[in-house]
Formats: structure tokens, C-alpha cells, sequence
């Protein structure tokens, strides 16, 4: 359901987190162009340095073009349209005419006429040092034998079409022709001789078309000529025999049958009238006396008269009876003039009567003499019908054989003028001319493309290492997958000996080619190593406050990783500042730090957990730093050394160091191939894991942790070793040689 009131602070936030995402995405990108800034470089130099051999080599190209308009306000000649009739010019007209000029129809008139095929630009190699070095090599794997003339025309025209260029222009009725060639001015040439041919082509396709068709006109109209006289002999034959006069255009029963039903519409009529009238006076003479509006449409002066009179005598006769009353002489003697006036009123009303009476039988007798007429003329022309219909079809028939004559005797006529004077809807609105600037290869255009597709691929190349990039280089990346701390990345100490060795900057102390690694943090106590190195007694020193971290563990995923180096180099460090340290080798099945550190060593570790030697008797001190030695002793046939490491009495020697040192460094064999680490979790307060830099896999790394739980949840931190720091540079600029050399320097020392 959609939330319309959505607190303020919720809509901000939502926008935080979207230009966080945003801006963390940008961060992301611009770290993948830092860390493989160099590679992607070097594509985009390669692109662009393609490009610039390519500039070069290639032959420049000239483009030339010309416009042409198929005009829709054609000039007709003598007004007369084109025999083959006028097609309405619409977008696919124009298509058309595109296609047309495409044919090889006009490309070999071109060839043709410009003599093309004795030009080396046509029949040659493609010009330029590329096109020479082709065609040299192209010359060692023919056969050697001269081209014919086709094989010639079909590799000219092969060579014109690709360089030929025919297009419309938008929605218009313009079409441009371009042509592209190493010499300005035959493009121009080529390019304008492309339209005249186009043009002639056109004026003859008409001329050939106009030419046939005059020739079949000629036959259709004779043959057409004799059809319409036979079809107008046979009307008037079928008229002379069936007796059909035609007067003005019809015939004369159907004239005599108009007349005889308009006389009898008009009879009709008069007898209705007539009808009327007397149905009218019938209805007067059932009035007692007629009132003026009749009297007065009657138009009789006499009733009228009449009516008046008894009008008078009334008001007389109604004033008399009123005054002396109604049997009064006077009144009496008015009462019979009444009644003589209206007796002379009702005679003239059915005199009147007789005479509509007589008007409307003299109607009804017309009206049946008329009917009678005009049945016997239907009968009549009930005989003639047939005749007619045949007469109609051979006059439709004759009608149309004489439309046809005339209507080819003038396309006839159209053709002959057409033929002397053909015309076409395409004209030259714009001629080639000779070009001033190469179209190709464009500099600008070549190097941009390169140098885009350049930035493409080296991006591209960028994305598919870092998605093939699966070792660890940044701190960002141990916390991400291991989640732990890297408390440290050491550099490669043999790759930065030898730079400084080389550039001849000694500082204090004289630089050897191959430096003592495992006394770096002494020697060279104002080395990057050195300071990455104390950053990790901090990180121990910071984690004691949380929990007693006095026996540290020093193991790494795979073997070689540095990890012995890491422990003297460290336990070396915190003896040099005055703590008491004792280093023990727990490798036991390779214990290289006891190799180097005490070859001649008859007894160690091993003897000391057995109780065969006093623990003071198998350690040895560095007289230089103070550091503790204890070495693994004699471990060439032992089988099970994870037992004797989680063994009470390796427990119980642990503790009894505890008592004694400060620090405790055990040097741990690798976790991958051996399982002696894990049972060490009892006695060890924290395991420093190394990993070494650019090289050890990550999902080995995260295989290994997994599987021990128990050291994970004592991990101390990750130390990343062998880090190339101008490699590193790339991935986390604050851990490069620019933040370090600035400090470093007033002390004589550059790394």
C-alpha cells in the first residue's frame, strides 16, 4: 500500500542512501582505474599508436557528390499526358529510382564510358603503403597469367560500387551521388557521369517503351476500328427490323406512355377537386342557413344577397317580438319572409349542387378514358421490351468499341509526339565538383574513435583483472572477506633492498644486495618493515588490555608466506625495546627458523616436552637483543606432532614460560597442509595469520578459517607480507612509498 504521509526525515534519509550508494559505486570505479591504471594505459596507447600507423599507411580518399530531384512539376509536352500513364511520385517512387541508379545497368555504362578498366585505381591494389604491402603479397599466390576483359570489368565494377555512394536525402525527392577517389577530380567526373547516365538511361528505357507500345497501338486501333463498325451496323439493322423509331433520344411508345400517365395524373386530380367541391356543397345543405364564410366562398352574389336579407329581417323579427311580442302581426308577417328567403337560399345551393354533381361525373368519365388509354399503351409496350433490352446491348456494345478506338487513336497520337520528344522526371539540381579536403581517413574522427575505444577496451580489461583477481591487496578487502583487522602489510624486503642498492642511496648505513631478514627490525630500524612491524606489537599491546596476549601465534594459510620471517623479525622487536621474549620454533615438521637460527642445535622443543632436557639447557639468547631462542630440536622421525603440540605436557611447558617472559612467539607451521595449528587454541592467547600479498588465494584463505573456528575466534589480525609497495600504491595510496619517503628521508633512509 503506498505510505502518503512519509515523514520528512525518512525522505532525507532515503536520499542519503541512494547518493551513498551512488557515490560509493563512483569510489569503486575510480579505485579499479587507480589499481590498473598502468595496463590500462598501455591499451589505450596501443589503440591510439594503431590509429596513428594506420593515418600513415592509408591512401587518402576524396569524396565528391552530386544532387539530383525527381521534379513533380514535369513540363508536359502539348498538354499531353504520357502515353504510358503519369505514376504518382511518393516515397517508394523515390526508393525506387535509388535502387535504379544502385543497378550495374548504370555502373557498367559508367565503366564503360570513362574507360575505367584500363585505370590501375580500378584493376590495381588499393593505394597507399597498406595497399602496396596486399598487393605484393597477393602477386606471390597468383598464378600469373593475364586477366580478360570480364574478369577486369567485374573487378572494376567490384572496386566502383564499394567506393560508390547513393542515398536520399530525408523525406525529399533529392537524391545525392557520391563517389570516392584518390584523385579529386575524377570523383568529381565520376560522380557527374554517374547522373548523366543515370538521365540517358531513363530517356531511353521511355524511348523503348514509347517505341513497342506504338507498334501493338497500331494493331489494337485497326482492329478496334473494324469492331466498332460491325457493332454500330448491327444497332441499326435490330432497329430497322423491330420497327424502333427513336425520336430525340427515346423511343416513341415510351414518349406516347409518359404523356398518356402524365394526362392521367392530371385527371386524377381534377376529379378529387371535383369530389370535393361536392362534398363540401352537401355538407352546406345540411345547414339551416349558410354562414357568411360560406357564402362568401361560394362567390353568388344572390345568396349572398339572399343571406343578407334574412340577416336583417331576423334582427327586425327578434326586436318585434321582443317589443309587442311574438304573435304580433308584424313579427308574424317578418317570421314568413324568412322563411321565403330561406327557401330561395336552399333552390340556389342545390342548383349549385347539380353543377359540381355534373362537373365531378365528367371528371370521373375523363379519368376512365385515360386509364383505358393508358392500358393499351402499356400493352404495347409490354411487346417492345425485349426488343429494347437487345437494342440497348448493341448500343452499349457499339459505345464501347468507338470509346476504345478513340481512346487509342490518341495514345497513339500521344506516342509519335513522345518519341521525337521524350522527357524524364530527373534532373541535376547540383554538379560535383572537385573536392578540396580527403574525406578519408578523417584524423580527428580515427584518433577519437581510437582513443574511445581504447578507454573501452583498457576499462574492460580493468573490470575482467579485478573480477580474475582473487588474492588480497588492500585492508579493505581482509575485512570484507575475513572479517577481521589487517593490523599490517609488510613490504618485500629483497625487492626494496635491491632498489635502493641500485639507485645508490645508502643514508647511514651501506645497503647490501641481499639483506639479513631476519634481522631487519634491528638493522634497519627506520625501514617501512620495521614501523609495519611495531604497528602489530601495538595492535598486541592495545589487545592486552582486554585479555591477558602474551603467547602469540605466527601461521599463515600455504607455506613460504613469511610467516617465520614475520615471528623473529617481531619477537627480535619487542626484545630490542627491553621486554622479554622468547621465540619457539613449533614447526616441527619444517622447522626452517631452527635451520637458520641454530644449525648446530642437538636439543629443543621436543626434548623439553619429552623432559629430557631442563628447559634452560635448550634455549639459547641473542646477545645482540636479548631474544630467547627455543628451537624445535630433533623432529625428522616424528609422525604425530599434532599430538605432542596439544599434549599437557606442551600445556604444561606453556605455562611455565608464561612465568617467566613477557612475550611468548610461536612460530606455527602453515594451516593448509598440516593440522597442527588448531590444537594449539588451548595454550595460544592470539594468532597473528599471515597472508602473503598479491599471491595467496582468497577463498583458500577463507576455507581454512572456517574450518577453525577456535582460531578465528583468537584471531589477532591478518598481516599482509611481501606487499610490492609500488603495486600497492595503486590499490591504497596512504599506503604507498610517497607517505613514507618524506619522513623517512631526514633520516637517510628513501624507500
Amino acid at each position: 500500500m503506498l505510505q502518503v504521509n512519509k515523514p520528512t526525515s525518512e525522505i532525507n534519509r532515503d536520499f542519503a542512501e541512494v547518493d551513498g550508494s551512488a557515490s560509493q559505486t563512483l569510489t569503486s570505479y575510480l579505485d579499479i582505474v587507480r589499481r590498473q591504471f598502468s595496463t590500462m594505459v598501455a591499451i589505450v596507447s596501443a589503440c591510439v599508436i594503431l590509429a596513428l600507423l594506420y593515418l600513415f599507411t592509408a591512401a587518402p580518399q576524396f569524396t565528391s557528390t552530386a544532387s539530383m530531384v525527381i521534379d513533380t512539376r514535369k513540363v508536359q509536352l502539348f498538354q499531353q499526358q504520357s502515353m504510358l500513364g503519369d505514376v504518382a511520385i511518393d516515397s517508394a517512387t523515390v526508393e525506387t529510382q535509388v535502387e535504379i541508379l544502385k543497378s550495374e545497368n548504370i555502373s557498367l555504362a559508367v565503366i564503360r564510358d570513362q574507360h575505367l578498366i584500363d585505370d590501375p585505381e580500378f584493376t590495381g591494389g588499393s593505394g597507399g603503403l597498406l595497399g602496396s604491402v596486399i598487393g605484393t603479397v597477393a602477386s606471390l599466390f597468383s598464378d600469373g597469367h593475364a586477366s580478360s576483359e570480364f574478369e577486369l570489368t567485374r573487378k572494376a565494377l567490384e572496386r566502383f560500387e564499394k567506393n560508390r555512394t547513393i542515398k536520399r536525402l530525408g523525406l525529399t525527392y533529392v537524391m545525392e551521388i557520391g563517389y570516392t577517389s584518390r584523385d579529386p577530380v575524377k570523383a568529381a567526373r565520376i560522380a557527374n557521369a554517374i547522373a548523366d547516365t543515370y538521365i540517358v538511361d531513363q530517356l531511353e528505357a521511355k524511348y523503348q517503351a514509347t517505341r513497342r507500345a506504338s507498334v501493338w497501338l497500331q494493331d489494337r486501333i485497326k482492329e478496334l476500328r473494324t469492331q466498332a463498325s460491325a457493332a454500330q451496323k448491327a444497332v441499326v439493322d435490330f432497329k430497322t427490323a423491330n420497327n424502333i423509331v427513336d425520336t430525340g433520344g427515346r423511343l416513341m411508345n415510351e414518349q406516347q406512355l409518359a404523356e398518356v400517365n402524365s394526362q392521367l395524373i392530371m385527371a386524377h386530380a381534377a376529379t378529387a377537386e371535383a369530389k370535393a367541391r361536392l362534398d363540401r356543397m352537401n355538407d352546406i345543405l345540411k345547414q339551416e342557413i349558410p354562414d357568411a364564410n360560406v357564402t362568401d366562398a361560394l362567390k353568388n352574389d344572390t345568396i349572398v344577397k339572399l343571406r343578407a336579407q334574412y340577416v336583417d329581417m331576423a334582427s327586425k323579427e327578434s326586436i318585434w317580438a321582443a317589443k309587442y311580442g311574438a304573435d304580433h302581426l308584424a313579427a308574424v308577417n317578418l317570421r314568413r319572409q324568412m322563411a321565403e328567403i330561406k327557401k330561395n337560399i336552399t333552390d340556389e345551393l342545390k342548383r349549385i349542387q347539380e353543377s359540381y354533381k355534373s362537373d365531378y361525373d365528367i371528371a370521373m368519365t375523363r379519368e376512365e378514358s385515360i386509364k383505358s388509354s393508358l392500358s393499351n399503351v402499356v400493352s404495347e409496350s409490354q411487346l417492345t421490351n425485349q426488343a429494347q433490352v437487345q437494342l440497348r446491348e448493341l448500343e452499349s456494345t457499339a459505345q464501347s468499341y468507338q470509346a476504345m478506338y478513340d481512346n487509342f487513336l490518341q495514345r497513339y497520337m500521344e506516342s509519335v509526339q513522345q518519341q521525337s520528344f521524350p522527357i524524364t522526371e530527373a534532373r541535376v539540381i547540383s554538379a560535383a565538383t572537385t573536392p578540396l579536403v580527403k574525406s578519408y581517413p578523417k584524423t580527428l574522427i580515427v584518433l577519437a574513435v581510437s582513443l574511445l575505444g581504447g578507454l573501452m577496451l583498457a576499462f574492460g580489461a580493468a573490470m575482467a583483472r579485478e573480477l580474475n583477481d582473487k588474492v588480497f591487496r588492500t585492508t579493505g578487502q581482509v575485512e570484507e572477506q575475513l572479517g577481521a583487522n589487517c593490523v599490517a602489510i609488510l613490504p618485500a624486503l629483497i625487492t626494496q633492498a635491491s632498489a635502493i642498492a641500485l639507485s645508490g642511496k645508502l643514508g647511514r648505513k651501506k645497503a647490501s644486495t641481499e639483506p639479513n631478514l631476519l634481522r631487519y627490525v634491528v638493522d634497519n630500524p627506520l625501514s617501512r618493515f620495521s614501523e609495519a612491524v611495531r604497528s602489530l606489537k601495538v595492535a598486541v599491546d592495545l589487545n592486552s588490555v582486554v585479555r591477558e596476549n602474551r603467547v602469540l601465534a605466527v601461521t599463515s594459510t600455504l607455506p613460504n608466506e613469511g610467516k617465520s620471517t614475520l615471528s623473529i623479525n617481531l619477537a627480535q622487536l619487542m626484545a630490542h625495546s627491553g621486554a622479554k621474549v622468547l621465540l619457539v620454533d613449533c614447526d616441527l615438521r619444517n622447522p626452517s627458523l631452527s635451520r637458520v637460527l641454530r644449525p648446530d642445535a642437538t636439543v629443543g622443543l621436543i626434548d623439553v616436552v619429552a623432559q629430557k632436557v631442563q628447559l634452560q639447557d635448550a634455549i639459547s639468547v641473542d646477545p645482540q637483543t636479548g631474544l630467547a631462542v627455543l628451537s624445535a630440536g630433533a623432529t625428522s622421525k616424528l609422525l604425530h606432532t599434532n599430538e605432542i603440540l596439544a599434549s599437557k605436557a606442551m600445556h604444561a611447558v606453556i605455562s611455565l614460560l608464561r612465568g617467566r617472559y613477557d612475550y611468548i612467539v610461536l612460530d606455527m607451521p602453515p594451516m593448509a597442509p598440516v593440522v597442527d595449528v588448531r590444537v594449539t587454541s588451548i595454550y595460544v592467547d592470539s594468532y597473528v595469520f599471515v597472508v602473503e600479498w598479491g599471491a595467496t588465494n582468497i577463498d583458500v584463505v577463507k576455507h581454512n578459517l572456517r574450518n577453525a573456528p577456535e582460531i578465528q575466534n583468537k584471531l589477532l589480525g591478518v598481516v599482509l607480507n611481501k606487499a610490492d609497495t609500488r603495486a600497492l600504491a595503486r590499490y591504497e595510496s596512504y599506503h604507498s612509498r610517497y607517505y613514507y619517503q618524506k619522513y623517512y628521508a631526514r633520516y637517510g633512509y628513501v624507500e
